[in-house]
């Protein structure tokens, strides 16, 4: 999958879990879509792409979230 698709799906998801009353609800909403439902490569992509620094397409939950999936990595 190429970065651009990995970044809209992750933007998806954090848009859905962005409604949840409680920002800490979302974000570990985020984090527990990404933990369960994306490959191990997917997750791989997307922490390289965090890692890299290149961030600005990413929403904000996405990156709060990224903090709780590589933690259990």
């Amino acid at each position: 999958m190429n970065s651009e698709q990995l970044v809209q799906m992750a933007n998806r998801i954090a848009a859905f879990f962005a409604a949840m009353p409680e920002h800490a609800e979302a974000v570990d909403g985020v984090a527990g879509h990404i933990r369960k439902f994306w490959e191990p490569r997917m997750r791989e992509q997307l922490g390289a792409l965090i890692g890299s620094g290149d961030t600005a397409a990413l929403h904000p939950l996405v990156l709060e979230a990224w903090e709780q999936v590589a933690v259990r990595a």
